[in-house]
């Protein structure tokens, strides 16, 4: 997943220094062609020259944690922030100049780019970085105390992930949720000044400006998403039904009942987004799987390093140029043991060019296998697009940047390709298909409703529907109605329990997360038709197709230069997201699946 520089590049693509004069002040005249092309030329010149900064600034940050770097990003954070935001608004000077189709989108760009657009005041900049910067960091250094332990969300984690103890995940789960209440009234403030920045833009609030950012109306892109959930919400609720009746079954009606809501900490993970890890508890009685992948992993001495140079070879295989050395010597690949970091997974561009790297605190799981491989695709998608003009160096659309990686992680999941570099000696045949789809499901499909009710949250939040004293109960509705899923216990009335997730303190966009898992699979089947498999799209793997690896690339050099769909047909003949790869790719799963939970009272 992406850090928050990320968000602020790829969605944000504007940054530091004062900007000229030149522009503060609108002409008495109508604006020309020329001046506009002229605006455009000196803000990307600009724009460019400073992003190091930025950049650099963000990266110390979370590589060494200390008052210090805090400070020198929250500089940096609103200096970007105050030039972005002068910029977006004179870019609306040009509004009604006849331009070419180029420029045009570069100042369509220009006004839809902000993340956190900061109040056109004194001081607005300033405070709206410091507080950025501030929840970022309680975040990332929150720990809580279990037993006489102090433990990180890493180790949380990992506990949530082994135990079957319902009293430890309960504790644990809880324990974590602890970190964010301090975290509620900055988060409000933040909101309010976002707010007042996103109107002086002609935005009806942040949310709006959010749904701007996909070449359609704000109003049309909800109606979108919701498009999109309604076409694998039936897959869900079955699996939902499915796990249910196998928790039931482990831990009994007075810890998890046959019916109804699932508890949230029963799951495997920190926000039941995934839910892989209890994969243990419901795998089916009469069909095993040969394999686990992090085993595989441990016992043919894989380690960090060898995990990463593996998801590089993924993409040399299909014809894309090794990393470049300065990636080996910058990265963060694992958790330094003397100083404090974050440690949530991401991709950098720190200068537009070739300076990439990947910011983990890896292990050696199956799990982190595949996050290798999914922050890779945010580097070679950064180098892709780096000929581009500065505007439109980013994804087509942000779901995009999350998508390139999670659509080799497709290939990579299958005992095709674990075959094919040396994991496993034989692939199993089709009577381990339903475990395979059913560990995939428990992430892919899992995430879903998850992917789509963050936003569906901030949207609300931003919009004033929900007010600050009502975060959490409306963040639990929300969990409720699109998961189906309960918290272990009454939650405190002091709880912001949607800060106990990075992107909401980090503020990054998650909507992103929900279209990648629609777009990955849809680039897949295009992919797998394009090669000739004729075979079941989940064991099919493109390791090694270099002409699948043209055309793709093909598709991520063209940036944010041109609108979303423009770029989806160029790699895969459609203009429009569709989630019946994603139904095709689980299709036997499905069937399986309800043949299963015949008898079951499914839904909540």
């Amino acid at each position: 997943m992406k850090t928050k520089l990320l968000a602020r590049v790829a969605a944000a693509a504007l940054t530091l220094t004062a900007y000229g004069t030149a522009h503060a002040a609108a002409p008495a005249a109508k604006p020309t062609p020329a001046e506009a092309i002229a605006f455009v030329t000196k803000a990307e010149a600009d724009l460019a020259k400073a992003n190091a900064y930025a950049a650099k600034a963000s990266w110390v940050r979370a590589t060494y944690i200390t008052e210090d770097t805090q400070w020198l990003e929250a500089k940096a954070g609103a200096e970007q922030n105050e030039l972005a935001t002068r910029l977006a608004m004179q870019a609306a000077r040009y509004n009604g100049v006849k331009l070419d189709p180029v420029n045009r989108r570069k100042l369509e760009l220009l006004k839809r780019s902000l993340v956190l657009p900061a109040p056109n005041r004194p001081g607005a900049a300033d405070r709206l970085a410091t507080l950025a910067s501030k929840l970022d960091s309680t975040y990332s250094t929150g720990k809580f105390t279990y037993q006489g332990k102090t433990l990180t969300l890493n180790d949380a984690e990992n506990i949530l992930a082994s135990s079957r103890d319902p009293n430890e995940t309960k504790a644990v789960w809880e324990g974590w949720r602890t970190i964010s209440p301090p975290m509620r009234a900055d988060y409000a403030e933040l909101v309010s000044m976002a707010n007042e920045g996103s109107r002086s833009l002609g935005y009806q609030d942040t949310g709006a400006l959010w749904r701007s950012g996909y070449d359609m109306d704000p109003k049309a892109f909800a109606q979108e998403t919701d498009r999109l959930w309604k076409q694998v919400e039936p897959f869900y609720k079955n699996l939902h039904c499915y796990v249910r009746g196998r928790l039931n079954d482990r831990y009994g009606s007075a810890v998890q009942p046959r019916t109804g809501a699932i508890r949230a900490d029963l799951l495997g993970n920190m926000w039941a987004q995934e839910w892989g890890h209890i994969y243990d508890v419901v795998a089916p009685k009469t069909q095993a799987s040969s394999y686990s992948l992090d085993h595989l992993l441990v016992s043919r001495g894989y380690d960090p390093i060898k995990m990463v140079k593996t998801g590089e070879g993924f993409y040399s295989s299909i014809g894309m140029p090794p990393l470049p050395q300065t990636f080996w010597e910058r990265s963060q690949i694992t958790r330094p043991r003397d100083r404090e970091v974050v440690c949530h997974a991401s991709a950098w561009d720190l200068d537009d060019r070739s300076d990439i790297r990947i910011k983990m605190c890896t292990q050696v799981t199956g799990e982190d296998f595949v996050t290798v491989h999914h922050e890779l695709g945010h580097n070679y998608y950064q180098r892709a697009y780096q000929d581009q003009p500065f505007l439109f160096k980013g994804g087509a659309n942000d779901g995009f940047h999350e998508a390139i990686g999670d659509f080799a992680a497709l290939s990579v999941l299958t005992p095709t390709y674990l075959k094919q570099i040396g994991l496993l000696e034989t692939v199993p045949g089709a009577e381990e298909d339903i475990p395979f789809l059913l560990k995939t499901a428990m992430d892919k499909i899992a995430f879903l409703p998850f992917g789509l009710l963050v936003d569906k949250w901030r949207w609300e939040v931003f919009s004033g529907e929900v007010k600050p004293e009502n975060y959490n109960d409306a963040w639990w509705a929300l969990v409720k109605q699109y998961q189906g899923l309960v918290p272990p216990s009454a939650r405190p009335a002091d709880a912001f329990d949607p800060g106990a997730k990075y992107h909401v303190p980090g503020n990054t966009p998650y909507m992103r997360y929900f279209l990648a898992r629609i777009y990955q699979f849809q680039f897949h089947r295009a992919a797998c038709q394009q090669a000739g498999v004729t075979g079941p799209l989940h064991r099919c793997s493109i390791y090694g197709d270099q002409k699948i690896g043209k055309k793709f690339n093909a598709m991520l050099e063209m940036g944010q230069s041109k609108p979303w769909p423009d770029a989806l047909e160029a790699f895969t003949g459609q203009r429009q997201t569709d989630a019946s790869a994603m139904t095709e790719y689980f299709k036997p799963l499905d069937a399986w699946l309800t043949e299963q939970n015949r008898g079951e009272t499914c839904g909540w």
